[in-house]
């Protein structure tokens, strides 16, 4: 397995134009090209291979419980005579990135409103090629037992994009700590908030240092992959829990130049096998659902 490690950070810092970032450890910044190898160009087209012939696929992840997946996924495919290189990041930035500028031809790692509101802020020409999983998200707290024990003006953590900072946000209504502004949905921001009866405080993150900014926090929402990371179980350790038909849904995504290509479907094939399925369920079924 391979991570890809960047050297210009100053760039991806300059592309979050998220508002203040469903799923690692945050000590450690992924690249978007091995040292010293030069990145593909975008216009790389990415093999076509039909059934039964060799081919090989560079897939981008998300650091974590994902990578167990994909090492199953991996080895099903390989009896389709198709290789999968697994790449890893610890961000939800530099995957969409490396897929657009061809040094991966597919990634898996973000639900379809992230991927929509991403690829429209940053001009990607990628899109979705099938369902993956279902990580419904919590809230965590290192103070409180329970969301009852809330107070007023407490302050409550959620990740700062603007997909994931909607869902949060829609989970503390859920949860009865805030109404948000009818009819906003998957746009919702901290500013659609239209009632607030216990004045609490809000503290937008990047979701991967959202565990370890925990106990300075009343609670916070905390993607599954970097709560699992951390060491949570989420159906034990979630004060508060998304139900498990929640519709944000992971996805593979490829440059849409790709999508009907052969290739792509065996992919396809392999992700949504039987034995995939019975490996997630029997070693993350609590709070991971397949969603095929």
């Amino acid at each position: 397995m391979k991570r890809l490690r960047l050297p210009f950070m100053s760039m991806i810092a300059a592309i979050v134009i998220l508002a203040v970032a469903g799923c690692a450890k945050p000590a450690e910044t992924k690249t978007a090209a091995p040292a010293g190898q030069t990145p593909a160009a975008s216009s790389q087209a990415a093999p076509s291979n039909p059934a039964g012939e060799k081919a090989k696929l560079k897939v981008g992840i998300s650091a974590g419980v994902e990578e167990d997946i994909w090492k199953k996924v991996k080895e099903v495919a390989a009896k389709d005579n198709l290789e999968i290189e697994i790449v890893t990041f610890n961000d939800y930035i530099q995957p969409n990135k490396a897929l657009a500028d061809g040094q991966l031809d597919a990634n898996a790692f973000q639900h379809e409103p992230y991927l929509n509101q991403f690829k429209a802020d940053n001009k990607l020409d990628i899109v979705k090629l099938a369902n993956t999983l279902n990580f419904p998200i919590g809230l965590y707290s290192k103070k409180i037992k329970n969301v009852s024990e809330i107070k007023e003006g407490d302050e409550l953590g959620l990740p700062n994009d603007p997909t994931n900072g909607a869902r949060a946000l829609i989970l503390f209504e859920r949860a009865g700590l805030i109404k948000l502004k009818e009819g906003v949905g998957v746009k919702a921001t901290v500013r659609d908030i239209v009632d607030n009866p216990k004045k609490l405080k809000f503290k937008e993150l990047e979701a991967p240092f959202i565990p370890k900014a925990l106990p300075d926090l009343t609670a916070a929402v905390i993607n599954t992959n970097y709560a699992v990371d951390n060491g949570f179980v989420p159906t034990k350790d979630a004060i508060f829990i998304e139900p498990k038909d929640s519709p944000w849904v992971n996805l593979i995504a490829v440059r849409t130049a790709d999508k009907d290509k052969p290739v792509f479907q065996r992919l396809v094939k392999a992700y949504h096998s039987d034995e995939v399925k019975k490996f997630v369920v029997d070693k993350y079924g609590s709070f991971i659902v397949p969603s095929w």
